[in-house]
Formats: C-alpha cells, sequence, structure tokens
C-alpha cells in the first residue's frame, strides 16, 4: 500500500510538470531587419495547433519545450525553430525574400554590409552618380539607433560613447572623399562644358548662373546640400563644373560633413534612447514609419522652394 501511494504520487506529480510544461507561450515573429511580421502563421508540429501573428507581431499558442514551430508568410522563406524554455517571450526570426525596395531599406544594407557597407554607400552618394537613390539621411539615423550592431561588425571597443565616435569619424570622412571626388569630376568636365553647343538638354548660361550662385552663396549651398536627398549627390559636382574656389569648397566640405553625419547619427542614437526611457516606444519596430518621415522632413522645404517659386515668377 505505501508504494501504490508513492506511485500514485509521482503520477501525479509527473502530470502536473507536463502540464505546466504545455502552457501557453508567448511567440514574437520578425524579420531579418527587426521588423515585426503581423499575419503570419505560427504551427506547432506536434500537435497541429495554428495561430496567426497580430499586428505586433505576437501569437499565443499551447506548447512545451522541446516542440518545434513552423513560421510561414508569403515572400517569407518557411522557418523553423524548437523551442528551449517556456519562460518569457520567444524570439523568432522569419527571413524576408530579395525585392528591389530592400535596397532603399536603410536595414538591408546594416544588416547585410555592416559599417563597411555603410561607409561605401555614403561615398556613392556624395561622389558617384550612381549613388543618388541610396537613403543616406536614414542609413546615418537608423545606424545611429543600431550603432551597436555596426560595432560589431567591424571593431567594438566595449564602449557605446568610443563606438559611436569611431563609427561618426569614419563615415564623416566616407563623406568627405565622396564630396572631394564628385568636385574633381566636376573639374575635369566643367571646362569642357563651357564649350558645348546649346540644346535642349544643355544651357550654357545656365552654368553661367551656376558659377555666380556659388560665387555668392558657394560655402552655403555646400553645407546645405548635405541634407538634401538627390541634391547632395550632384552639388559637388556642379561647384567643380563651375570651377568653385577649391580651398573654400574644401573648408565648407568638412563642415558640411561634420554636422550632417554628427547630427543624424547623434540623434537616432540618444533620440532612441530617450524616447524609450520616457515613453517605453521602441523605435527599432517603427522603422519605416521613421524612413517617412525622414524623408519628408529633408525634401519638404524644397518642394516648398519650388511650388512658391514658381507661384512667385508667375505673378511677376
Amino acid at each position: 500500500m505505501k508504494y501504490f501511494f508513492s506511485l500514485v504520487c509521482f503520477l501525479m506529480i509527473a502530470s502536473l510538470s507536463c502540464v505546466a510544461q504545455s502552457d501557453s507561450i508567448l511567440v514574437t515573429v520578425r524579420n531579418q531587419y527587426e521588423t515585426e511580421i503581423k499575419n503570419a502563421d505560427v504551427t506547432v508540429v506536434k500537435t497541429g495547433e495554428t495561430a496567426t501573428t497580430n499586428d505586433r507581431g505576437l501569437v499565443t499558442l499551447k506548447a512545451k519545450i522541446g516542440d518545434k514551430l513552423i513560421i510561414k508568410k508569403d515572400k517569407y522563406d518557411s522557418t523553423a525553430i524548437t523551442i528551449q524554455s517556456a519562460k518569457g517571450e520567444i524570439n523568432a526570426i522569419a527571413h524576408k525574400q530579395f525585392t528591389w525596395k530592400d535596397l532603399i531599406t536603410p536595414m538591408f544594407y546594416i544588416i547585410n554590409g555592416g559599417l563597411w557597407l555603410m561607409l561605401l554607400i555614403i561615398f556613392a552618394e556624395t561622389g558617384l552618380f550612381i549613388g543618388f537613390f541610396f537613403p543616406g539621411d536614414s542609413l546615418l539615423f537608423i545606424a545611429g539607433i543600431f550603432s551597436d550592431k555596426l560595432a560589431v561588425s567591424a571593431f567594438d571597443t566595449g564602449n557605446v560613447y568610443l563606438n559611436l565616435l569611431l563609427i561618426i569619424v569614419l563615415t564623416t570622412a566616407a563623406g568627405i572623399l565622396g564630396n572631394s571626388v564628385g568636385y574633381w569630376f566636376g573639374r575635369r568636365i566643367g571646362s569642357a562644358m563651357f564649350q558645348w553647343n546649346d540644346n535642349i538638354l544643355f544651357k550654357k548660361k545656365y552654368l553661367h548662373q551656376a558659377h555666380d550662385f556659388y560665387e555668392k552663396h558657394g560655402g552655403g549651398a555646400v553645407v546645405f546640400a548635405r541634407f538634401v536627398p538627390i541634391v547632395r549627390t550632384f552639388a559637388p559636382i556642379v561647384a567643380g563644373i563651375v570651377a568653385m574656389d577649391k580651398k573654400k569648397f574644401t573648408f565648407f566640405n568638412i563642415i558640411g560633413c561634420i554636422a550632417w553625419v554628427s547630427s543624424m547619427i547623434l540623434g537616432g542614437h540618444f533620440l532612441q534612447q530617450w524616447i524609450l526611457k520616457q515613453f517605453h516606444f521602441d523605435l527599432k519596430q517603427h522603422l519605416e514609419v521613421i524612413v517617412l518621415g525622414i524623408v519628408f522632413v529633408t525634401t519638404a522645404p524644397v518642394i516648398v522652394k519650388l511650388v512658391f517659386g514658381k507661384t512667385s515668377s508667375t505673378q511677376k
């Protein structure tokens, strides 16, 4: 009787343990760019139970340690994970399949190339014709948010602020070099362009107007161009074409690049920390909104100037 009672107690404890291990678990599904995935199907292989993630990428399932989960969603690779712990929130990564849209997504470059690819992007955007479509402003801002990842990809000093300083220094150097290459290219082709005949696409008077503009506002134009998408790609080339004074260009090139890189990277880093601490709102989960906001802020002044400039000219 004594052994029978002990056996019953053991079976009850084992049963309760299994029930406890089969409690509901919370799973968060994100892609490789750390964006939460909604409407993804998550299936427990053993039981066949399937649930769909909500707008925050969350789903609750009945499962226990050792169970395998299968995550499926259109345009994503099928992903399998094994539950290692039933405590707390389980994070799962489902890899988004490549699309051309990824090329204008800052996290694409940070995840796939780290700091070195980011430096190449900044150089290309400010020094090469083909770089105008790169997301310079948003890339730098998000680089500030994910500065820890960038540091790990190249040099991790173990000090957050030293990592930030090194990232800013290297990125600034890449931007200065890019603008210098653009200016050099403009100087190389500039003299020849003054000999071109006017046609539908080219008017010599525009070169003279650009020359006068850079003579009068050259320094401000070089600095301001840093903060305007597309314009920053062609501004140094135009400065070279109209033969802006080299020393003047170099000085404002350095000042503009330091201001641009520092404000964007530090702004992203410290704004993320402040908002997370004060409002418990993680900017990392809303990167698309951030990118759209930065594009709007940086292009709005140009659009307003174009619209109201044309209106004023028409009224005159």
